[in-house]
């Protein structure tokens, strides 16, 4: 499957935002593209009624697309066990051409991390002669390493408390070193054998090949000594069963530095520089293993994809735009300052919906829309128009919702009245919901301006209403430091909009509405119920008026 598109709408999203979100991401999968719908803010009432009515769940939610550690063309390197020897470490870094494993438990926990540099210094520096003891060696492990076969004992009994012996002396000079529990390595002397079963060493290893006697196997057993038979010469075994040490003993596990999949690239890079490691474990939300970075991974770093719909303004999309590789924007809003690296796909058309293009899209493709995605379509096209009514409606608009009902099949006069029903609830919401229902956050030269819009077929709420809206709007305007602040509630039933300012001065209200003297009011705008073609363009040519003047 492909990398990963994200399609999302604008913040505050609304019906249209949302709806052309999935019904694009539903056009490019049946592309081949692996898109994934996703929004950047809470759904509002009316959106979730049309997203109940089709039986659609609303897509998950994405804070960013910032760059992250899951981003990273990460090193993977197959976890090793805790009790596995270093030899065996070793041979598996050899073989792979790899300078670090990690160290896992039996759910594929993290546990440390191992490198070539932990194996040579416990190689060189090994003073211990009781390294096997403390270490808690398992027999399997020294089978494995002096490639040894174990002819008396039972490898679940092997607990050696001493240390490596050679007897390499008489039977006599050895037992003033000799001490219970040490394993004892021996050639075919005989009576060294015997003597360093008696004493009590925990293991006799005999070397060069040599064969324990019946004898030797049945004092073994009698003593509780296990017996192992080797080919390697003493030496060479003394030398290499140190290398039967389990990789746990001698891996880094204190102060471990490691990352997190869903960590941010920008906030690792100090850490890497602060520690300097070569290499960096990643593990999952539940601590499994993932793999390595290093810092030429960051070099790298795969950008998030992104599909915009239903807006092209680096106020109203996603956080860590600026890091994501925008693939496309379809959009019927007026051209914003989002910038990408290369050409890509710009469809902006002078509609009333986005979905009027995504529809469109489908049919250019040859694609038929499922019976819900058309009926997703032909809401977003209705709630965006005001059921086709506003200024912003054209003949395209009106045409393809008509031919996207008869294919979903749906009641149109019952639909909208119950559909803007759901939206129209004012007395229902607070303030702050009020406002953020359908939000847009605007730049004009070097002023801020903020509009809201939502819509209500009660006159009655609306007056209930506006008082603490007002109220509200002075306090936000300060807090998020606007020029201007707005909420456009549009009245269906009277065709127009009661207009709430706030502003930081009586320039801007005056120039936008030819009235006010104050810098907070209400004025009522009759057949104004279209924030993109109505209001926007006047507060453009406002600010425009002021910045000359």
């Amino acid at each position: 499957m492909n990398e990963t598109v994200y399609v999302t709408g604008h913040k505050n999203p609304d019906t249209d935002s949302i709806c052309s979100c999935i019904a694009y991401t539903e056009l490019k999968r049946k592309l081949g593209v692996n898109a994934v719908p996703v929004r950047i803010g809470t759904i509002n009432r009316e959106t979730k009624f049309v997203l109940d009515y089709f039986g659609i769940e609303e897509p998950a939610y994405l804070n960013t697309v910032k760059t992250q550690v899951a981003d990273l063309n990460m090193d993977i390197v197959n976890p090793v066990s805790k009790d596995i020897s270093i030899k065996t470490a070793w041979q598996i870094m050899q073989s792979n051409n790899w300078r670090v494993l990690p160290v896992t438990d039996e759910d594929g926990k993290l546990l440390g991390i191992i490198t070539l540099s932990d194996i040579t210094k416990n190689y060189m520096d090994t003073l211990e002669s009781n390294i096997l003891s403390v270490s808690h060696t398992p027999m399997r492990n020294i089978i494995e390493t002096l490639k040894a076969t174990l002819v008396a004992g039972c490898e679940k009994d092997f607990n050696p408390t001493g240390k490596v012996f050679v007897a390499a002396m008489t039977p006599k000079k050895t037992n003033q070193f000799l001490k219970k529990g040490d394993i004892v390595l021996a050639g075919d002397r005989k009576e060294s054998q015997i003597n360093a079963v008696k004493e009590g060493a925990s293991c006799l290893i005999l070397t060069c090949g040599c064969k324990a006697e019946q004898d030797i196997l049945d004092l073994a057993e009698k003593c509780g000594c296990m017996v192992l038979e080797t080919n390697y010469g003493t030496f060479s075994a003394a030398r290499l069963i140190d290398q039967s040490v389990p990789v746990s003993y001698v891996m880094s596990r204190k102060n471990l530095v490691f990352f997190h999949v869903n960590d941010y690239v920008d906030s690792i890079r100090d850490r890497m520089i602060q520690t300097k490691y070569r290499n960096y474990p990643v593990i999952d939300e539940d601590g499994h293993i993932k793999g390595f970075i290093s810092r030429y991974h960051l070099i790298a770093a795969r950008k998030k994809k992104v599909i915009l719909v239903d807006h092209n303004e680096k106020s109203q999309t996603i956080d860590g735009i600026d890091e994501a590789e925008v693939l496309e924007i379809i959009d019927h809003h007026r051209i914003g300052d989002i910038q990408t690296a290369s050409p890509i796909l710009f469809r902006n058309n002078t509609v009333g919906s986005t979905a009027t293009i995504v529809a469109s899209m489908y049919f250019e493709n040859g694609i038929i829309p499922s019976k819900k995605i058309a009926g997703l379509l032909y809401a977003a096209i209705i709630s965006d128009t005001l059921n086709l009514k506003s200024p912003t409606s054209t003949y395209q608009d009106s045409k393809m919702a008509s031919r996207l009902a008869e294919m979903a099949e749906i009641d149109t006069e019952h639909f909208a009245e119950k559909m803007f029903q759901a939206g129209s609830v004012l007395n229902e919401m607070s303030p702050e919901q009020i406002l953020n229902y359908d939000f847009k956050d605007y730049r004009f030269d070097k002023c801020r301006i903020g509009i809201g819009q939502v819509n209500s077929s009660s006159s009655s709420d609306i007056e209930h209403a506006q008082e603490k809206l007002l109220d509200y709007l002075k306090k936000a305007r300060k807090q998020h430091s606007y020029d201007l602040l707005m909420l456009m509630i549009t009245d269906i039933v009277r065709n127009g909009s009661l207009i709430l300012f706030s502003s930081n001065g009586t320039a801007l209200p005056r120039a936008v509405f030819g009235k006010p003297d104050s810098a907070d009011g209400a004025v009522f705008a009759d057949d104004v119920i279209s924030r993109k073609k109505q209001v926007v363009p006047l507060i453009s040519d406002a600010v425009r008026s002021l910045s000359i003047t």
